[in-house]
């Protein structure tokens, strides 16, 4: 049924044989390897005297004598983590081999000479995709945490796991594979994620204004708006109670806005980039206005919003305006000419298959952006759920923060084209002029406004050296601050919970490793960091602001576009 469904969408005449062009970067691999014969034998060379010190350990590990391990895994890779891999000399051979043929394969690809970066990267990363998927935890017979559970079962987890697996293909319209990630049931948007009490106060078509109660009794007289990416929803920043930033903010005196994107559909597909900044952050900066009675706001752009944010400081300079008294960003690319993995995805050749695709429907389906955010950390967002759910049986934990991440959206197909043609192709942000935008030429040159720029050390959407290198872009001053953990969990890291640990230095410039080096550590969260450099921007304490007071309440928060799911 999956084969016969899927069928008529290869037929059709307009679907790429080869979306990802990937034929043409392993043919180059292979054709060069081959033009080198002996550097090749010497590999193979490698590869078998590895083998052979593992067979050896193994043998005398079957006869009862100690010997170390020839390959182990990374202290972080939690697939083996079963005491079986370790005890059981059978599947300890199997991981090492597995881990052996591993190194040797990718080393072997990244050895090449000759190939372009952009056909290195690529073929770097679907290397370790098929090795990921290639890993003997991934099947039941050479998995023995999954074959204990068969025997102890009787079979039961199998067929519990060819339901899950049903369900999930069946949730995917029969054409793919929509892995559950966490019990869809445990969550509701309003009800358990998302409840900062508030109100939704103004709206358009792309964007619904919250403004939330103030909890103090007094309220910093600049208000802050928070600009989120439309690539996923707002309430990573307001999940629960206690991770939620908005929550902190509200308690610390601000009084919050947040702009809720709309999930569009293909009645948007006309969207542009522009029309995110009009509607955007332009549109909500005067109704926060006109709420308030404030001249000035202090802003946070997370990811996207980030680079959103920019441009928008980059429009009102070019007009001569200042209404922005601080601008916050988060794990933010401005300077994509290094861009991480997300540039495997782009090309001429696969972005002319997704505006292909675009066309058809209007918008990039939610489930191919999802895919591809996966797809960066497959073995925790893909294959430790294929083990649990398809071959344990078991249904997966209930987790707020993967609910969100299943919680995905579209994208307009003329906004989309522009970001990643604009942005990531020509990186085009960072020449002055180099694009247009609401009648003004953007120049991040001429933003001079106070920044504050949040990296993450292990962020593999928007690398910190990137993100360094985009903050030295800007001409007024920036406070670079450099954050343990990854894009979402060195971001969301409220103080109560004493995590992860950040750095502070001087103004970015120069080299990053050169500004890590002379970086002092804090430990514990970024946020009170941020809080005391913010307050500096934020004026004298007025009374409180409530919703309606200058605007008119549609609804209560969370508000309906959010509840849009795709």
């Amino acid at each position: 049924d999956f084969l016969a469904r899927n069928a008529t969408d290869m037929a059709a005449p307009d679907r790429a044989a080869d979306p990802l062009n990937l034929g043409r970067a392993f043919f180059e691999v292979t054709q060069r390897l081959l033009a080198n014969p002996e550097r090749l034998a010497a590999a193979q060379t490698d590869l078998w005297r590895s083998y052979i010190d593992l067979w050896a350990s193994t043998t005398k590990r079957l006869l009862g004598q100690d010997a170390a391990p020839v390959a182990v895994p990374d202290p972080s890779d939690r697939r083996f983590s079963h005491p079986d891999w370790q005890e059981n000399a059978v599947f300890d051979y199997l991981k090492q081999s597995y881990l052996l043929t591993s190194h040797w394969m990718l080393d072997t690809v990244r050895q090449v000479d000759g190939l372009d970066e952009q056909t290195a990267r690529k073929v770097d990363f679907y290397t370790r995709q098929y090795i990921d998927a290639m890993s003997p935890t991934n099947f039941a017979a050479t998995n023995p945490e999954v074959i204990r559970a068969t025997i102890e079962t009787g079979g039961e987890n199998l067929v519990r796991g060819l339901e899950n697996l049903l369900d999930d293909i069946e949730r995917g319209g029969g054409k793919q594979l929509r892995i559950t990630m966490t019990d869809p049931e445990a969550f509701e948007v309003g009800r358990d994620l998302a409840v900062t009490p508030g109100k939704v106060v103004f709206q358009n078509d792309l964007m619904q204004l919250i403004q939330y109660e103030p909890t103090t009794e007094t309220v910093h007289a600049a208000p802050l708006l928070i600009v989120p990416p439309w690539i996923n929803k707002y309430y990573i920043l307001d999940l629960r109670p206690g991770n939620s930033f908005i929550r902190w903010a509200v308690s610390q005196g601000h009084t919050v806005f947040t702009i809720s994107w709309v999930n569009p559909d293909e009645r948007l597909a006309a969207k542009t980039f522009e029309s995110y900044l009009r509607e955007g952050p332009l549109a909500a900066i005067e109704a926060i206005r006109r709420a308030t009675g404030a001249d000035k706001v202090n802003a946070v752009g997370y990811c996207l919003g980030g680079t959103l944010l920019a441009i928008t400081l980059a429009h009102f300079a070019a007009k001569g305006e200042n209404p922005i008294a601080s601008a916050t960003f988060l794990t933010t690319m401005l300077d994509f000419a290094e861009p991480g993995e997300l540039g495997v995805f782009i090309d001429e050749a696969q972005l002319s298959a997704l505006e292909q695709q675009m066309e058809r429907t209007g918008y990039l389906d939610a489930k191919s952006m999802a895919n591809t955010f996966n797809m960066l950390r497959a073995n925790d967002l893909i294959w430790s759920f294929v083990v649990n759910n398809y071959l344990l049986g078991k249904d997966p934990f209930p987790f707020d923060l993967l609910y969100w991440n299943s919680d995905s959206t579209r994208m307009p197909g003329a906004m989309h084209s522009f970001y990643l043609r604009k942005m990531y192709l020509e990186n085009k942000l960072v020449e002055p002029g180099g694009i247009a935008l609401a009648g003004t030429a953007i120049d991040l040159g001429r933003i001079r406004t106070p920044a504050y720029f949040l990296s993450t050390k292990d962020d593999h959407i928007a690398p910190w050296r990137s993100t360094f290198a985009g903050a030295a872009r800007l001409s007024g001053p920036v406070r670079f601050v450099l954050a343990a953990s990854g894009h979402i969990a060195g971001v969301v890291n409220p103080p109560e919970k004493k995590k992860y640990c950040h750095w502070t230095g001087t103004p970015p410039a120069g080299n990053p490793e050169a500004w890590f080096a002379a970086a002092v550590k804090a430990e514990g969260s970024w946020w009170p960091d941020w809080q005391a450099w913010v307050s500096a921007h934020a004026g004298d304490r007025v009374a409180p602001r409530r919703p309606g007071d200058g605007l008119d309440v549609i609804e209560d928060a969370p508000g309906s576009y959010v509840r849009q799911r795709a």
